[in-house]
């Protein structure tokens, strides 16, 4: 990138100093001409706001395809061509975190089971005897015919109790309970067992709703205190899983950055024989984390907007980023540390960096639970 036409004076218009070359060396100001064209003035600013020029993409190939390198190179005092990690982390993440991080809301479609669905259930409910007639089941087995016709029945019956409302499923569930008391049947006590679970997750959609349901049981059939406070925490966290989840997700730069910090010490507990300073740890771990940043920014918006994230290509993608990591990590502590034999070091690395991760996960959900109610 074109840094502008330089002045014939020698004088620095910042300072006052006298300029031999094009750099005033008192205060480091370029001695370029005031005037400039409308995008070399665009260039310029954009240039000095990131600090990046062409050090950016500079770093950027050998970042990705040297793992390792860049550091070495760095620590040895070959900074001249490179960005500042930190800089170049910073600038990284954030892109990364508005890319890859959006929260999506989700519905959960459970509990509403469309007509087209149901017809078509009372559709094959309707046709199995003559489709089992057809493959000469029906004949040699009558009691496999059963089954099926069962079990069809049984998950026809248990999505149409779910789309009831709450004072029909009760009136469900005291007619159920009356042929149970007539006639002492196990697969009828699973079907009341199973509707009642049903009915009663819907009924405790709230903690006063299962406060009051409590209080209509029985002592001795009533939850204990730790009981009702997992219930507590449960309902709550499934009526405001979404916020929660949102939360977590906002919170995601900041786990990954209090992170940087313990997988340096991890890297440098595995290498300790090394004896080389902690800030190097760090540096290389900011190198590393970056570079990861770099191939999500690329991989994460097919995976996500292009092809979802449950399909066959993302899932695809997925393993070629952690063969990815796994290759990347191996070459950078290799050349790094000058070892031949990293392999069990960085098993250890990952799964003491995964332990950390779920354990700080664990405190930022339940500070949001806590902060949420």
């Amino acid at each position: 990138m074109s840094a502008g036409k330089y002045r014939k004076e020698h004088n620095c218009l910042n300072c006052g100093s006298h300029v031999e070359s094009h750099y005033c060396s008192n205060c480091g100001q370029p001695n370029l001409e005031l005037k400039e064209s409308f995008w070399g003035f665009i260039s310029h600013s954009i240039a000095h706001y990131f600090h990046f020029d062409n050090k950016f993409f500079q770093t950027l190939t050998p970042l990705l395809t040297k793992p390792g390198q860049v550091t070495l190179d760095y620590l040895a005092g070959k900074r001249a061509r490179y960005i500042n990690p930190v800089s170049m982390y910073i600038f990284v993440s954030i892109v990364y975190f508005l890319v890859a991080y959006s929260p999506e809301h989700r519905t959960n479609n459970d509990e509403h089971i469309d007509a087209k669905t149901r017809v078509q259930q009372k559709a094959t409910l309707d046709t199995v005897n003559s489709k089992l007639e057809k493959a000469g089941i029906l004949g040699k087995d009558p009691v496999i015919a059963i089954k099926v016709k069962a079990k069809i029945k049984e998950d026809l019956d248990r999505s149409t109790f779910k789309t009831l409302g709450f004072k029909e499923q009760a009136i469900v569930l005291v007619d159920l309970k009356k042929q149970l008391k007539a006639n002492k049947s196990d697969s009828l006590e699973k079907v009341f067992k199973r509707f009642n679970t049903i009915h009663n997750d819907r009924n405790d959609s709230t903690y006063d709703a299962y406060l009051s349901r409590q209080k209509t049981l029985p002592l001795i059939e009533r939850d204990n205190w730790f009981k009702r406070m997992a219930t507590k925490r449960s309902i709550t966290i499934g009526q405001k899983s979404e916020v929660i989840q949102e939360t977590l997700e906002h919170n995601r730069p900041k786990q990954y950055f209090l992170l940087m910090p313990l997988l340096a010490m991890f890297i440098m507990w595995n290498f300790r024989k090394n004896h080389i300073y902690y800030l190097d740890h760090l540096i290389f771990t900011i190198h590393g984390m970056t570079a990861y940043f770099i191939v999500s920014i690329f991989t994460k918006p097919f995976m996500k907007y292009i092809f979802g994230e449950d399909s066959i290509i993302s899932n695809l993608i997925g393993l070629a980023i952690i063969v990815w990591i796994c290759w990347y990590m191996f070459n950078a502590l290799k050349i790094f540390y000058q070892r031949k034999k990293v392999i069990g070091k960085m098993i250890m690395i990952f799964i003491l960096y995964a332990i950390a991760f779920k354990l700080t996960e664990m405190v930022m959900l339940n500070l949001i639970y806590y902060v949420a109610t």
